[in-house]
């Protein structure tokens, strides 16, 4: 809800009204770091900033050091910390509540009252994996950013900050550059336009989540044509949600003439789930790719290792969005999706061509498949584990 509040209002015409009262480079660059540290404390407050501070100052030390050593170091404190304030109350739980479930509560409600604050440091897996894709490239060899105050305004971008997409540096400082220099019109009004299709998904979605959840509840015993209306309804609602958004942040670059990549591709128009994730939030799926399944092997690998590749790193991506059985399972969910996906390509599409009179059909069932297989994902994400299956079989059978 942070673009859509009356502060944010007020802050964002009052940047822009600055922004274009005074187009110099200079004094550009100093607007987006000031108002992108007045918007992190705002909404994060010094408990929420300054462990994100911190991260960035041993980030940038450790990108041009120029040693390796000292880069990994930084590389597991940030994951380490990514661990520490979102899954440490989740895992504590769970591995003491092997022992004891009343001393698994009594951990978590002491890391709760004692070390850990209300809620984790604002979008600290945006900037986590952010700093993460930084260093991994300086130490396969890419340039630092050098410069205190380029590195400032990668880290501190305040359209991005919230919800992405994440960015790249060697794609992001360019473009910050550019557009401090020689933002249009044209992109002011491009950008402008984006932000408005941002708003109206964002509302859409809004009115959608107000249905869902006053039928939710009542599911079990609604009609069979409404509980689909509202399966249907889920999907849409994250999508609108999301890519809103998406389309906001991307806006809100835009019209400083910075470009920053886009993230969703009608990923409801996908014909299979690798291509889903090829468009949907395609800055985590392509970041996932890059610094995850690649490493691991990625598709070079036989197919039990590209399935084996394929569950790991679904099963982070799952995680990456909160600390819950459901993410997990909705992730590895996915992670059989993507197994049964490289199966039929290597095993059974190349060896059994279909007439051509057959394409457009398979292709237009291919891609219901996809919707349906996505969007009851979505229950999983969304609900709890029982809940979802319980949805699901209301679906299918009724009951």
């Amino acid at each position: 809800m942070i673009f859509m509040s009356y502060w944010f209002v007020v802050f964002v015409l009052s940047f822009f009204v600055l922004y274009w009262s005074f187009p110099v480079f200079e004094i550009r660059r100093i607007l987006i770091l000031v108002f992108s540290i007045v918007f992190q404390f705002h909404f994060a407050g010094p408990a929420g900033v300054i462990p994100i501070l911190a991260l960035a100052i041993l980030t940038y030390l450790a990108g041009i050091s120029k040693l390796r050593w000292f880069q990994i170091i930084a590389i597991t404190i940030s994951v380490s910390m990514l661990i520490f304030y979102k899954y440490m109350i989740f895992l504590t739980t769970e591995f003491i509540s092997l022992i004891s479930a009343e001393m698994g509560i009594k951990a978590a409600n002491m890391l709760k009252n004692n070390i850990l604050p209300s809620s984790p440091p604002l979008a600290i897996s945006f900037f986590v994996f952010e700093f993460v894709h930084y260093l991994v490239d300086v130490i396969k060899g890419q340039r630092p950013i050098k410069s205190a105050s380029d590195f400032s305004l990668f880290t501190l971008f305040w359209p991005t900050m919230v919800a992405g997409p994440i960015k790249r540096y060697k794609q992001f400082i360019p473009s910050m550059k550019t557009g401090c220099s020689f933002a249009s019109e044209e992109d002011l009004m491009t950008g402008l336009i984006k932000v408005a299709n941002g708003l109206v998904k964002k509302f859409t979605a809004d009115n959608l989540t107000i249905l869902i959840d006053a039928r939710v509840a009542q599911f079990d015993i609604l009609p069979a044509h409404y509980r689909w209306l509202i399966f249907i309804a889920i999907g849409f609602r994250i999508l609108l949600d999301f890519s809103g958004y998406s389309d906001m942040a991307i806006g809100f670059s835009r019209m400083m003439g910075i470009k920053v990549p886009e993230n969703f591709n009608w990923p409801y128009l996908a014909s299979s789930p690798i291509e889903f994730w090829q468009r949907w939030h395609i800055s985590l799926s392509s970041w996932i790719k890059d610094y995850i399944y690649i490493p691991l092997g990625g598709g070079r690998v036989s197919l039990p290792r590209k399935v084996a590749n394929g569950f790991l790193a679904f099963a982070l991506c799952g995680l990456w969005h909160g600390a819950g059985y459901n993410f997990l399972v909705w992730g590895i969910y996915h992670g059989v999706g993507i197994a049964f996906n490289n199966f039929w390509r290597e095993k059974i599409a190349n060896t059994f061509h279909l007439p051509e009179y057959f394409l457009l059909p398979a292709n237009i069932l291919s891609r219901i498949l996809t919707f349906l297989f996505v969007l009851t994902g979505w229950l999983f994400f969304f609900y709890p584990i029982s809940s979802a299956i319980n949805m699901i079989g209301l679906l299918l059978w009724g009951r």
